[in-house]
């Protein structure tokens, strides 16, 4: 439908001078988004973040799909709910699917455990165990109780935190698979934690502007008068470098000036670096992977010991939860997919889509969508037929009435 001018002068509209002049109470205002997680511990002082970080960022690539399976455990289709909604498209007003997820994995790794809240559903879960779920939220666990547990969670109606007690069966409960390594009160993040607050420390007290000078004084300082007089001229010799200028101080011909011009020597850096290579190797991650050099072998068991650990727990527990015990009978249920291409270089593609193609696993619409490419219109770019074979006289002939037929009506259409 075409617009004349005046339908678009009468329903045009500008964010600008359209404005209701009547004032809205929009709910709590806040220079920083309230809902955002945010490191504690002391972890966002630290490397440590940065690690957090990176596994959270590359388990929310991974795609998680409520689908349905055959009786073998293999995938058929994908099952458009609300559930796959909230982990692919839309968790809540707030949060893309991946941006949910990564919410969740970045707090699990913080606090060692974090509740999964469904808070738009169509029934109450209290009442039926058959709902849709419309809005999911990550929430803080702050109590534990035998059946139910106190959850801190964002209220988007009104813009706050809020404690609210659920009972688990309604909760998904995400515990850290590493939680030995990382959350633990002697693991070895709190002990790399500790090293590194002491390190922090010993840098303060040596870059605290002190000048670490001895004087030596003509006199003996042994009688408490001397010792006095020691203090006294210590003192006069502050207070000059203290009000000069440019921090210039003068000193007696008999007195000697030592200058220590360098700290005491610890070893506390090397224990932080032991400790940080020891964290590394237990997480299953190295400084290749945080810096995006790591070979295709170094990211294939980063991605075994640290990352799937984690996308299983969170596809266990909304499976476990979410689905009910009738729904998985029919062969539902929540699975993740990791795109076997996304380290593959380019010049490797080509090689990968002939052996594909050609022992008829893949299609060449489907390789030609993970390339980004359009599908093509050639209805045998959708078949699993290798091309470099030729078709048999079978085939063939069953081609040929089809065509000889489709030219027929065309004839008679004509």
């Amino acid at each position: 439908m075409e617009f004349n001018i005046k339908t678009r002068l009468a329903h045009a509209w500008n964010a600008f001078m359209n404005r209701d002049p009547t004032y809205h109470n929009v709910g709590p205002g806040y220079s920083l988004r309230p809902d955002r997680p945010r490191l504690g511990h002391g972890n966002e002082r630290s490397i440590v973040s940065s690690i957090f970080n990176r596994i959270a960022l590359d388990v929310a690539t991974i795609d998680i799909k409520h689908c349905r399976l055959d009786s073998a455990g293999r995938f058929i289709e994908e099952i458009e709910s609300g559930i796959n909604g909230c982990l692919n498209f839309e968790a809540n007003i707030d949060q893309s699917g991946r941006a949910f997820i990564h919410d969740v994995v970045l707090s699990m790794l913080d606090e060692g455990a974090v509740a999964i809240v469904p808070v738009d559903t169509s029934f109450n879960p209290k009442i039926s165990n058959s709902f849709s779920i419309d809005s999911v939220r990550t929430g803080k666990i702050i109590e534990w109780y035998p059946k139910h547990v106190k959850v801190r969670i964002y209220n988007d109606q009104r813009g706050e935190k809020e404690d609210i007690l659920l009972p688990k069966s309604q909760v998904g409960i995400i515990e850290n698979p590493l939680y030995a390594i990382v959350n633990e009160p002697n693991s070895t993040l709190q002990r790399l934690m500790r090293k590194l607050s002491l390190l922090d420390a010993t840098d303060e007290k040596t870059a605290s502007g002190k000048l670490d000078l001895i004087i030596q004084l003509p006199y003996v300082a042994k009688t408490q008068a001397r010792r006095e007089q020691a203090e006294r001229r210590r003192n006069d010799m502050e207070n000059q470098l203290t009000n000069s200028k440019y921090g210039v101080a003068y000193i007696d011909g008999t007195e000697k000036v030592i200058q220590l011009n360098r700290s005491l020597e610890n070893n506390l850096l090397k224990q932080v670096e032991y400790w940080t290579n020891m964290l590394y190797s237990q997480l299953g991650i190295t400084q290749a992977v945080l810096d995006g050099t790591a070979d295709e072998q170094t990211m294939l068991n980063y991605n075994n010991r640290t990352v799937e650990p984690i996308v299983a727990a969170i596809a266990d527990e909304l499976k476990r939860k979410f689905l009910t015990k009738t729904a998985r009978s029919q062969g539902q249920s929540i699975e993740y997919f990791r795109d076997p291409f996304r380290l593959v270089p380019v010049n490797n593609i080509a090689e990968i889509a002939d052996k594909f193609t050609r022992n008829e696993i893949m299609t060449s619409n489907e390789i030609r969508q993970i390339v980004g490419m359009k599908p093509a219109d050639d209805p045998k770019a959708d078949e699993l037929r290798n091309s470099n074979i030729s078709q048999s006289k079978q085939e063939a002939a069953n081609a040929v009435p089809v065509i000889k037929n489709e030219e027929r009506r065309e004839g008679q259409n004509g």
